[in-house]
């Protein structure tokens, strides 16, 4: 699961990002398979047409992406000339089902990118790759990277009423600590207060709230196994208050990837990262434009000629446009296409 922040300043999370540092001894990279040329042009797609939850404009484009492709070009090489590398055109396969555990940004990257890696290790990397360069911002650039992590997950509950209906606030529960925040909630419960109202109390004055870089790491890590150090508090708002709070009493959920994971994982691999995004018939697009590629691209040198990575999100309501759910998309190369034929030019 994922969120696509919309910033009304119009900066992107991943921008926040400060350059990166001088490189320290590098983590071994990922690996990869190269893409494989694909079949010869089909004239009746059945990839799209099997996929669930979609709308028929959003199958209708996707499957004349499918059949036409993408077109990608290679930055230039160190040494070459712009004009250097030669566009190729992708096939875009859907990559199957991954299971709505709140890690399905890494396992669906797994599956994209062929990598040895499982997704608690992919989580765990990205979040080692951020704290790296996050440890190693001056001030300026730790402070913007604040301010987007604090839109995303600590919201101003005065504002922002115009765009959401509802809020969320998360905070972290460490493990360790959840007999004593019980306990005091109960105190709490005991001389009158409302349980949610004392539990909100209590979370907020003891708990970690995600609100800056350190403790987006913190939360990230977390992939809602027995071995993650915090539980995840979600606090929900309306405008009129307190709406409910998910304890999470079981430990169970994960972290959801966010634009500042996916930039890691570019970063990871050494490669763009497009998370092709299709909104559904009432977010207000027409069919042209119901799918559209966001772009993340790796702190560093990209790895020629690797293709992009590409990962699938789908929304059906305006309100769920940026979705909420990875699913891996598979490139090959697209035979007897041109660039100049195909549907998208990345």
């Amino acid at each position: 699961m994922g969120k696509l922040l919309c910033d009304p300043s119009g900066a992107a999370v991943a921008e926040a990002l400060p350059p990166s540092p001088a490189p320290a001894p590098p983590t071994p990279l990922l690996s990869w398979a190269a893409p494989a040329p694909g079949p010869e042009l089909s004239t009746s797609p059945t990839g799209w047409d099997a996929v669930w939850a979609l709308e028929d404009q959003q199958r209708r484009r996707l499957n004349r992406i499918w059949e036409r492709g993408v077109a990608w070009k290679p930055s230039p090489a160190p040494g070459e000339t712009e004009g250097s590398p030669s566009a190729v055109v992708l096939r875009l396969d859907h990559g199957g089902e991954v299971e709505s555990d709140g890690n399905c940004l890494f396992t669906a990257a797994r599956t994209a990118a062929a990598a040895k890696a499982d997704a608690r290790e992919l989580r765990q990397r990205a979040v080692r790759r951020f704290a790296e360069v996050y440890a190693a911002a001056g001030d300026d650039d730790r402070g913007a990277v604040d301010a987007a992590v604090r839109h995303l997950y600590a919201p101003d509950l005065k504002a922002g009423w115009g765009v959401h209906v509802v809020q969320e606030i998360k905070m972290l529960a460490p493990k360790a600590q959840r007999d004593s925040l019980d306990a005091a909630i109960q105190e709490l419960v005991d001389i009158g207060i409302q349980r949610e109202i004392a539990a909100e109390t209590i979370y907020k004055e003891r708990c970690i709230a995600v609100d800056n870089g350190d403790s987006w790491a913190k939360y990230m890590a977390i992939s809602g196994s027995a071995e993650d150090e915090h539980d995840i508090i979600t606090m929900q708002y309306t405008e009129e208050g307190l709406l409910t709070i998910d304890e999470n009493r079981d430990g169970r959920a994960a972290a959801f990837g966010d634009d500042i994971a996916i930039e890691c994982l570019a970063t990871e691999f050494k490669r763009e990262v497009y998370v092709v995004q299709a909104h559904g018939a009432d977010a207000m697009v027409d069919e042209d434009n119901c799918v559209f590629f966001l772009p993340h691209r790796p702190r560093g040198e990209i790895c020629e000629p690797q293709p992009p990575i590409f990962l699938f999100m789908k929304g059906t309501a305006w309100c769920g446009a940026g979705a909420d759910h990875y699913e891996p998309l598979i490139a090959t190369v697209l035979q007897h296409v041109t660039p100049d034929k195909a549907a998208v030019v990345l």
